[in-house]
């Protein structure tokens, strides 16, 4: 804490309450501190969606603090080549981790046009859809690994990529799409501002026999349609934010043996430590919440989550 947080030698904690500024300072400094284990789950779940890679400490820290709340398995996700390398050789090493690969709806078009401005990290100028071939033959190869369960996160996001960008994005929704087919393989969905084009595409082409939507965000109408295809519902840290109740409204019409639970981390922590470091570990405080809302016990909740994600990864 730096001396200007210090409460003065003057004044007792009880004469003065403490300004907006020091609340603000003290806000943004809790905002990096990890949220404390919650109680353990006594029927042990698997976080359907995770990077590992991306959240602080090693895979194997962050492996064994979650099997310490009852989160016994994982499945990593791979967004580019790098990561989905990084993923199946995890997921190699760890009997109870399960790898996706792919390319992030968001990739595929900086790889085709280029990355000016560097949100990749990576600077690339473009390279045209001979460049995305060859990534989707990278993809294509480690989609056939024995500890690869799944393809994506694929699909499409309209919020992050501008218009240039969708043609690319759903060209290579579409590649994804085969190759998870090709390789009777979970394809793993992430849909942000898209909704209907999609659900559209999975139409078009045919979903795969296990289609997950990871951080399912639409509403209740879409989960009707998505349950009267088959396809299964992952939610996140969002269903327990206070405003989102049309989330809860899904939640509560889909299929039980539909729905998976997951933490995007470090993404999308849930309440009440939203803004902070998310992990595999907090996945009982989301599903405490599900429960909740499908006025569930804990222990059926999370038997129901265990054998649905099992099934859509087929592990």
């Amino acid at each position: 804490m730096t001396g200007s947080d210090k409460t003065p030698s003057h004044t007792t904690p009880s004469s003065k309450t403490p300004s907006s500024k020091t609340r603000s300072k003290r806000s943004q400094a809790d905002r990096g501190v990890p949220p404390p284990l919650p109680e353990p789950l006594r029927v042990a779940v698997a976080d359907s969606h995770t990077h590992l890679d991306m959240q602080d400490g090693t895979p194997e820290e962050g492996l064994a603090k979650a099997s310490s709340v009852g989160v016994d398995t994982v499945v990593q996700v791979g967004c580019d080549l790098s990561g989905s390398r990084w993923a199946a050789e995890l997921a190699g090493r760890h009997a109870h981790v399960h790898a996706t690969v792919s390319l992030h709806p968001n990739e595929a078009p900086r790889i085709v046009l280029g990355d000016p401005d560097g949100w990749s990290g990576q600077k690339r100028g473009p390279g045209g859809m001979k460049a995305l071939d060859e990534a989707l033959a990278e993809i294509d190869a480690l989609a056939a690994l024995p500890q690869v369960r799944g393809v994506g996160e694929t699909g499409l996001d309209y919020f992050r990529t501008g218009p240039e960008g969708v043609e690319v994005q759903q060209e290579s929704f579409r590649r994804h799409i085969a190759l998870a087919k090709k390789h009777g393989k979970a394809l793993v969905i992430h849909d942000r501002d898209a909704h209907e084009d999609v659900l559209r595409i999975l139409a078009e082409e045919g979903a795969p026999e296990r289609t997950v939507f990871h951080c399912y965000s639409g509403d209740a109408e879409m989960a009707k349609v998505c349950a009267a295809a088959g396809y299964y519902l992952s939610f996140a840290g969002p269903v327990t934010f206070p405003s989102n109740h049309h989330l809860r409204e899904a939640l509560a019409v889909a299929p039980l043996d539909r729905v998976l639970v997951e933490t995007d981390a470090p993404f999308l922590t849930p309440a009440p430590y939203r803004g902070r470091p998310n992990a595999p570990y907090l996945i009982p405080v989301t599903l405490r919440a599900m429960a909740a809302v499908r006025g569930l016990d804990e222990d059926t909740m999370a038997a129901a989550v265990a054998a649905n994600t099992a099934r859509a990864f087929d592990y």
